[in-house]
């Protein structure tokens, strides 16, 4: 495919990071639900900022997102260096993610949030994609989908359907757990459709990605300590 444009992997890192990050500010301001991948760390903040105002969204996500990490290794067995590198990548996305909801957004009725809804549910899926397409390790969400598909040998599109669906599961047990059934928080009406449709998003957006470009390292030293050969019987590192 000769007319595939070069896209450097360091650049889509950035670029996913980014628009997940707007994405979730986006759904967080429209009310309609949130993401399930984020949903319980948004639940964490709720509860936890009642005690310590200086817990935002984005710090939440540090907690989570290092719970998980330790939960991936006991997974699968393994430790590799570079998986440190996905607690840099929920900082970083932490800390955009609270300066996005520090904008200035305006009030909005029903036709503007679901508008905010759609528009940031799409980013979040495209944001998803591009940082399947890096050897950088993303944020501990999406390497659990780029390593699990790795491991398992399976589609990353289906291992993500699955991890959205626990999240969602984990995120209505916490919201009872923390507010009761009078006072439903972080999963709403947008939730549930999106949970069933983020991992079909992010399968028609790998495929067009992969159809426009190559994903090529600016810095192939910096890819080699990121990309290591698999150790026997494990699959590769590259997801399809």
């Amino acid at each position: 495919m000769e007319h595939r444009r070069n896209f450097p992997a360091e650049a889509a890192y950035v670029t996913g990071i980014a628009l997940l990050a707007f994405g979730t500010a986006l759904m967080t301001v429209a009310n309609l639900g949130l993401s399930m991948v984020v949903a319980p760390a948004y639940l964490l903040h709720l509860k936890l900022s009642e005690i310590w105002p200086a817990i935002t969204f984005g710090r939440a996500e540090y907690i989570v997102q290092v719970l998980l990490l330790v939960g991936l290794c006991v997974a699968l067995r393994k430790f590799r260096p570079y998986f440190l590198f996905s607690f840099f990548s929920a900082i970083f996305y932490g800390a955009i993610l609270d300066l996005f909801l520090l904008l200035p957004f305006p009030p909005l009725a029903l036709p503007g949030r679901i508008a905010f809804f759609v528009i940031g549910a799409l980013l979040c899926a495209l944001g998803v994609s591009f940082v399947l397409h890096t050897y950088l390790a993303p944020e501990v969400y999406e390497l659990v989908v780029k390593e699990v598909s790795a491991a398992r040998n399976v589609p990353s599109s289906r291992v993500k359907t699955i991890t959205d669906c626990s999240y969602l599961t984990i995120a209505v047990i916490m919201s009872f757990a923390f507010f009761g059934f009078g006072h439903f928080q972080g999963v709403s009406i947008g939730t549930i459709p999106y949970a069933l449709c983020a991992g079909t998003m992010v399968g028609l957006y790998n495929r067009a990605l992969d159809h426009c470009f190559v994903f090529n390292t600016l810095f192939p030293s910096l890819e080699k300590f990121f990309v290591s050969p698999p150790a026997a019987g494990e699959g590769s590192d590259k997801t399809t």
